[in-house]
């Protein structure tokens, strides 16, 4: 079992040592399940990638911004939001973390 706080901690002090501000861990690999813990600090972002058949991100730490072309979502601590099933990315308001769950095929 994973301490997601103790993890989104760890994490968070890697992304402020990083040059990209960025620091991430898959923590769960079941089949076609993934689960990450991501840390961004402020200002830093994930650029636009491909979007997974399903997703959805919870931000365990700060605020972060989704952003596709479809428009842009703020998502705060302890919120859940499916990801667009576009090309999108993310970027931090604050220093943040957060879980990413993917399911990588139907």
């Amino acid at each position: 079992m994973e301490d997601l706080t103790a993890l989104a901690e760890h994490h968070l002090g890697l992304a402020r040592e990083d040059g990209h501000g960025r620091s991430a861990h898959l923590f769960l690999h079941d089949g076609p399940l993934r689960q990450s813990v991501i840390a961004l600090t402020a200002g830093s972002e994930l650029g636009e990638h491909d979007a997974p058949p399903a997703a959805s991100l919870h931000v365990l730490r700060g605020r972060v911004r989704v952003f596709s072309e479809e428009g842009e979502t703020e998502v705060g601590a302890g919120q859940v939001e499916r990801l667009p099933r576009v090309r999108h990315g993310l970027r931090a308001v604050d220093d943040s973390a957060v879980v990413l769950t993917t399911v990588t095929g139907v």
